[in-house]
């Protein structure tokens, strides 16, 4: 796993901590920035000891504030060579994590930070975080977080962060469901803690499975999708996570998990 000094990586019991190191520019995202968080999250399922991916920022004032414009408008170009862009090619690797996400978000939230906010699974945020889309203030539109901010809230609200431009707070933003939980500042690392204790006490591979499943059934309707489920039920009770569980549960006792 590679790490630059705009990129901090730290395993911390079985979650690996992805933070944005560029305090000074708001945590925004410059190119090594982008290719760094999509390699962490690439290569982390190599590690059969990580079962949760945290993504965060340095300091107490920004999450990430969105592409680095300081190198002005070149900061929205490509290289028309290449099908794909570097940020939408993270989003995608997010979307292929069979691994749960989770967003700590330390601060000011805008732009494509909105994008890596929504393309973890869960988030909590600090009660002075702000949120928002503000692109339309520059010439631009938020396009490329469009992809994973549609499913997550609503259409009504979607449409007043793109169109507006203007941020709203952490509150707001939980009744959005764009995170999960509020805390203030001194306590999200514990309510992080607290969180990441939830999800890596579980079976590793029903959450693997169960992941992909519910990114496969996404697109389909629901004779699709139960169909698809049937299957899927089938073969998750074949694993040795599923025989353990079951074993435990029975014996009144804690499993133990081997990821298989």
């Amino acid at each position: 796993m590679s790490e630059t000094g705009d990129i901090l990586l730290a395993k911390r019991g079985h979650a690996l901590w992805i933070t944005i190191n560029r305090p000074q520019k708001r945590n925004s995202m410059n190119a090594a920035v982008v290719d760094g968080i999509r390699q962490a999250i690439e290569q982390a399922p190599g590690d059969a000891d990580i079962r949760a991916i945290v993504v965060t920022g340095s300091g107490d004032k920004a999450f990430c504030a969105g592409m680095d414009l300081s190198g002005g408008a070149g900061a929205f170009g490509r290289d028309f060579a290449e099908p794909t862009l570097p940020f939408a090619n993270l989003l995608r690797a997010a979307h292929a994590c069979r691994l749960p996400l989770v967003a700590r978000v330390n601060g000011t939230c805008m732009a494509g930070g909105m994008g890596l906010l929504a393309m973890c699974d869960m988030a909590i945020a600090a009660d002075h975080a702000l949120f928002g889309l503000p692109e339309v203030k520059v010439g631009v539109f938020p396009m490329q977080v469009l992809a994973v901010l549609q499913s997550l809230i609503a259409p009504r609200d979607l449409a007043e962060l793109c169109l507006c431009g203007e941020p709203v707070d952490a509150l707001a933003a939980e009744r959005m469901r764009l995170v999960n939980y509020v805390a203030p500042a001194a306590e999200l690392d514990e309510r992080t803690e607290w969180l990441l204790a939830r999800i890596v006490d579980k079976s590793p591979t029903a959450i693997r499975r169960g992941k992909y499943a519910m990114a496969a059934i996404a697109d389909m309707d629901f004779s699709q999708a139960a169909s698809f489920a049937e299957s899927q039920i089938a073969v998750a009770s074949m694993t040795q996570d599923a025989a353990e569980g079951i074993a435990a549960f029975n014996e009144k006792r804690r499993p133990n998990w081997t990821g298989k």
